[in-house]
């Protein structure tokens, strides 16, 4: 057996150890949610005496938060996909440890944002009230998915087609900040509710499952083609999982999606009958919504009925994504409707 084959199996038995669901996932999302916030707490108290309406947000600590956790993002990027070749455990360590500094700088900057908004506009804000503010929710879900994931199978190789999403998302974060996004909405008051927020939340928390599990799908396809060309030396392919692993993790990620997704949507629906008494305005985000929702349903459809399994699985994967993009970041910036 030479070495390559021998890498391929212990690579497999990493891959199947444990799961998405384990107790160490479970622990360190929540010691990563209880550190950030122990964080946020000091700055936010320490920004408290100087906060005053007319402060621009280019001022604010949350925004020089967000832009140097950033700048941690971008460059954990590069060293993941540097990784690809160079597999030293200096780079890979260098890569799990900026990603990490990035997803808790943005994490501690939109607590601290929160805080800034209820402080110097006690009536108008919401918690996630602009564009900008989701974005930078997703970026930082997203990257705390991976991480989890990255910490129970042990291998970092996805990271290089994970964390391009983010870069994408830092960028549209600056584009949307150039054009005066960056400054939260003033909602009707009855968008100003935790209600609201839990269902905003719940549909991220979606929303980077299944940027992950894309990504994933990118992998799949790349390292299928290239054994069916029987190249797998070329590309840093050697760095990458076997098929099976890929395809397990990219299963576990979406239903993981999925369950936080639909919660979500459950959540928005409940509150707007709760406002309304009808469930819904079928605005083009809710007809979005719906259509992402029924993409998944596909994808366990043909999973479990029809034992769909390979290609066929990363292509759903990445084309519900890609329509989760378009339907949310399209409909915000070029269709208004009742949805906020």
């Amino acid at each position: 057996m030479d070495d390559t084959e021998t890498s391929d199996m212990r690579q497999k038995t990493i891959w199947r150890r444990d799961g998405f669901y384990s107790a160490s996932t479970i622990l360190y999302g929540i010691a990563f949610l209880a550190i950030a916030i122990a964080i946020a707490e000091g700055m936010a108290y320490l920004e408290a005496e100087n906060l005053h309406s007319s402060f621009a947000p280019h001022q604010l600590l949350s925004q020089h938060l967000i832009s140097y956790a950033n700048l941690l993002l971008i460059g954990s990027t590069f060293l993941y996909i540097s990784h690809l070749w160079i597999t030293t455990k200096a780079v890979g360590w260098l890569a799990s440890s900026a990603a990490t500094l990035g997803a808790m700088g943005v994490t501690v900057a939109l607590l601290v944002r929160w805080f800034e908004t209820d402080h110097m506009h006690p009536m108008a804000p919401a918690t996630f009230s602009s564009l900008y503010d989701v974005t930078a929710l997703f970026s930082a879900v997203t990257v705390v998915i991976y991480l989890a994931m990255e910490k129970v199978y042990r291998t970092r190789a996805a990271g290089a087609f994970v964390m391009p999403i983010v870069v994408a998302a830092v960028l549209f974060e600056s584009f949307l900040f150039s054009g005066d996004s960056g400054v939260a909405d003033h909602l009707t008051p009855t968008l100003k509710s935790y209600w609201v927020d839990a269902h905003v939340l719940s549909n991220f928390v979606g929303y980077g499952a299944f940027a992950v599990a894309a990504s994933l799908g990118v992998m799949y396809l790349l390292r299928e083609r290239a054994e069916r060309q029987f190249s797998t030396r070329g590309f840093a392919l050697q760095s990458l999982p076997d098929l099976q692993g890929i395809d397990r993790v990219m299963f576990e990620a979406i239903v993981f999606g999925f369950s936080t997704y639909t919660l979500g949507t459950i959540l928005g629906i409940a509150w707007w009958y709760e406002e309304s008494g009808e469930f819904g305005a079928w605005t083009v985000k809710e007809v979005g919504a719906l259509a992402v929702w029924s993409i998944y349903m596909v994808y366990f459809y043909g999973r479990y009925l029809h034992r769909w399994r390979g290609s066929q699985m990363a292509w759903l994967a990445i084309f519900g994504f890609g329509l989760s993009v378009f339907c949310f970041a399209g409909a915000n910036l070029y269709l208004k409707d009742l949805h906020a």
